[in-house]
């Protein structure tokens, strides 16, 4: 009885951080109610194994602790359990997310478990030095756990600009930016009539490598669809959108089919889509032996 308030308020704050990292975006996952669900009992359980850890400890139950370790562990079936649900649902999908969208979302679910676990050893912790401490650091947590929900946006490492959507023959391009070859002058009509070209411009070298990881240029055109929709039914291949890489200064092309022709949508979208963590590389810290 002596720990059961301290373990309380600490499940208490670790269930409400779980809840806090929760949304359902514009991107419809998880899903409401059953996905919310599952991940709500996660949360619950990441709490409760954070929160009696501590009472374990000041008792020297070390069994209860590699007991609680060992369960900790588990928590790596949240990455496998998203991984394997949100490649079924890729399948379906007319622009698909792409495998490294989908791993960098399932390291997302594992890792807030974590926060959550370490949100209510942190609370439970304090709260049995003093109630109030404990409160005071599990709205604290809670402040930690926000400002942890996201990382970097694409606006933070390039520019995004309209490209001008031509044909030279039957060869698209957006801007100076050669795209593909659409063969048919039917599909060449309704592209001019209805595509949005976007020139992405990297901020540094950097940004160049980042932005050439094909993962990264395929969220961009999935967040795009996904928000936007997009002109496209199976079986069209002159529609789907496409990004092609400017090998000499590494900017980016995207053609884009849009429900509704809007390049300022289009770029509002573009500048929020996520950097893929899997995407991000840092060349200006390497030692290329330059002097």
């Amino acid at each position: 009885m002596n720990y059961l308030v301290s373990v309380v308020i600490g499940v208490a704050f670790g269930t409400i951080s779980r809840f806090v990292l929760l949304r359902t975006d514009f991107r419809q996952y998880p899903t409401y109610p059953q996905g919310r669900m599952i991940h709500l009992s996660f949360g619950f359980i990441a709490a409760f194994i954070g929160a009696v850890a501590v009472p374990s400890v000041l008792d020297s139950n070390w069994t209860a602790v590699t007991f609680l370790g060992l369960a900790a562990t588990q928590f790596r079936e949240v990455r496998k359990m998203e991984r394997d649900t949100l490649e079924q649902v890729d399948l379906s999908e007319l622009v698909k997310r792409g495998t490294p969208f989908i791993e960098g979302m399932a390291q997302a679910f594992e890792s807030r478990n974590y926060l959550v676990m370490f949100t209510g050893l942190i609370t439970t912790l304090l709260t049995v030095i003093n109630l109030w401490l404990g409160i005071l650091g599990g709205i604290a947590m809670l402040f930690v756990v926000k400002a942890k929900m996201s990382g970097n946006v694409l606006k933070s490492i390039a520019e995004v600009t309209e490209g001008e959507i031509n044909f030279k023959g039957p060869n698209l391009f957006v801007g100076d930016i050669h795209i593909k070859n659409v063969g048919l002058k039917v599909n060449r009509d309704i592209i001019l009539e209805r595509a949005v070209g976007v020139i992405i411009i990297p901020k540094n070298e950097n940004s160049i490598v980042t932005l050439s990881h094909l993962g990264q240029r395929q969220a961009m055109l999935h967040h795009v669809a996904n928000v936007l929709g997009t002109y496209l039914d199976s079986g069209e291949p002159s529609f789907i959108p496409l990004s092609k890489r400017d090998m000499d200064d590494g900017r980016l092309g995207l053609f884009i089919m849009p429900q509704e022709k809007d390049f300022n949508q289009v770029k509002t979208v573009l500048e929020n889509v996520p950097v893929l963590d899997s995407a991000i590389r840092l060349p200006s810290e390497g030692d290329k032996g330059k002097r």
